[in-house]
């Protein structure tokens, strides 16, 4: 049964390769680094979701989102699913609620989006806080091509199309969403200002991203489980 429905807007898919030991030294034990052909893979991750609503409500909530995440496998056996370094999102309300009801790591930031002349603008701001530092996010990017589905196999599949997370909580939390497959377009992309590497104690990967776009995307999620 779904728990929340919400849309997700000009999301940027923005990874570095990392070396596995690297990321697997910042993840909980039960977990394990997912690799593609040996590499680990850093995401940003930015987006504007709009009409987040419980089950039944008539109200939604709207607010920009930029995460930093890997990608994951529980070391028991199980499917690949993507785990959050850092969820900064622009309303209050939204993060108190993730924070209690998934255990995901949101803090609050100020966050703008605009879209001009075919091009997203996406600032993101958080202040230093008693549980996390500062973190920033100042990126300008346009879709290039038509949109496709990933290709079943591929790199673009393995980072993007990942139907369940992971939190470092005792006991390990499984959130799973559902959504059609990403309408991917390439992507010109200008970063100006990124800290969210540094902000979750890993060393910038250095060189540029491998950069993917979708406009937008309907994702339903489900009751968050326990993982056994």
């Amino acid at each position: 049964m779904d728990l929340l429905s919400m849309r997700w807007r000009h999301t940027l898919f923005a990874h570095w390769p990392v070396d596995p030991d690297v990321v697997q030294a910042h993840l909980p034990d039960r977990l394990t680094v997912a690799t593609y052909d040996g590499r680990a893979w850093l995401g940003v991750v930015s987006f504007d979701m709009v009409d987040i609503r419980p089950r039944g409500s008539p109200v939604g909530l709207s607010f920009p989102e930029v995460n930093l995440r890997t990608y994951v496998e529980p070391a028991s056996g199980g499917e690949r699913g993507v785990y959050f370094f850092t969820l900064d999102a622009a309303d209050r309300l939204g993060v108190t609620t993730a924070r209690l009801g998934f255990r995901l790591p949101y803090h609050y930031a100020t966050m703008a989006v605009r879209e001009r002349d075919g091009a997203i603008d996406y600032q993101s701001y958080r202040p230093a806080s008693r549980d996390a530092p500062a973190a920033h996010f100042d990126a300008t990017y346009r879709p290039v091509g038509d949109p496709s589905p990933p290709e079943l196999g591929s790199l673009t599949e393995f980072l993007t199309e990942n139907y369940r997370f992971y939190t470092d909580e005792w006991p390990i939390v499984v959130g799973v969403i559902d959504h059609d497959p990403w309408p991917i377009q390439d992507a010109d992309v200008e970063i100006r200002a990124n800290t969210m590497f540094e902000a979750c104690g890993f060393d910038h990967p250095g060189g540029d991203p491998l950069v993917h776009y979708a406009r937008e995307i309907d994702v339903t999620a489900e009751p968050p489980a326990i993982l056994h």
